[in-house]
């Protein structure tokens, strides 16, 4: 709903407070999930609505979208994949049909179960649903989880870096692969170019100074950086969830931001 790791927390922590709170209210012939789903989608639209109040400011949240731990989807998605493409999609409807698309097609909700969470008739919830899919044709894609495929590519990445072998690098990347790091304003076009990235900036190209270790992200192979410091351990330095379309990838989004390490269940350190 959020688009945003942090925000998510925050409204967690609203969520719960409110579900304390208003425990009274709790009716039991109702699932418990259900109640606490229908406080949490109405404490993200309050939240939305709170933040974003200009449609300008909207391409700036986008840019500070952050990968959300696969560890914590594992109970949660059962139809839709929330990869960092449907994130971002969603992010492009308005918020009442982004919570019923949430409730309807990724929890599984039923119109009525989703009418009652948002306090709106049936019709009303149907009409937003098929008015979010038609908004999501063609921005939405689909990618299976990581499998042996994606895997055997990700190992040729790591291979590659590790020798600091940037043409290496460059051939597992499409022709048009694109590279971003939000919140940074940052665009990276072209194989070529983002090969020249990795062998100027990172640690000033030496690659061999950053350790990578695979792990996944909104249900997309991902690789965890760990900069190597003065006393000889590697801390974090970066998460880079990677868009894999055939045998190449398409795609780099990194998140230079160490708290996301601790969120996917990572080590705080490498030695």
């Amino acid at each position: 709903m959020l688009g945003s790791l942090h925000d998510a927390d925050d409204a967690l922590q609203e969520t719960m407070l409110r579900a304390w709170k208003g425990a009274d209210r709790y009716e039991p012939r109702a699932r418990l999930t259900t109640w606490l789903h229908a406080i949490a989608t109405n404490v993200c639209l309050s939240a939305i609505a709170h933040k974003r109040a200009r449609p300008a400011e909207l391409i700036e949240d986008l840019e500070h979208l952050q990968p959300y731990p696969d560890r914590l989807l594992e109970d949660l998605v059962l139809r839709e994949t929330v990869e960092l493409a449907f994130i971002t999609a969603i992010q492009l409807l308005p918020p009442k049909q982004r919570a019923v698309l949430i409730l309807r097609d990724v929890l599984g909700w039923s119109a009525k179960e989703a009418a009652e969470a948002l306090d709106d008739s049936v019709a009303a919830v149907t009409s937003a649903l098929q008015r979010a899919r038609v908004g999501l044709e063609g921005a939405r894609r689909h990618s299976p989880v990581p499998g042996a495929r994606e895997r055997a590519l990700v190992k040729r990445f790591m291979t590659a870096w590790d020798a600091v072998d940037i043409d290496g690098l460059v051939a597992l990347l499409s022709e048009d692969a694109l590279m971003t790091m939000p919140p940074e304003r940052m665009r990276v076009g072209g194989a070529r170019a983002i090969g020249d990235f990795f062998g100027s900036v990172p640690q000033g190209g030496r690659l061999d100074e950053i350790r990578l270790l695979p792990t996944s992200a909104n249900r997309q192979p991902a690789l965890a950086a760990y900069a190597r410091g003065d006393d000889g351990k590697h801390r974090p330095y970066g998460l880079m969830v990677l868009e894999i379309e055939g045998e190449l990838i398409a795609g780099i989004v990194g998140f230079p931001d160490p708290w996301l390490f601790e969120q996917c269940g990572l080590p705080p350190e490498l030695t």
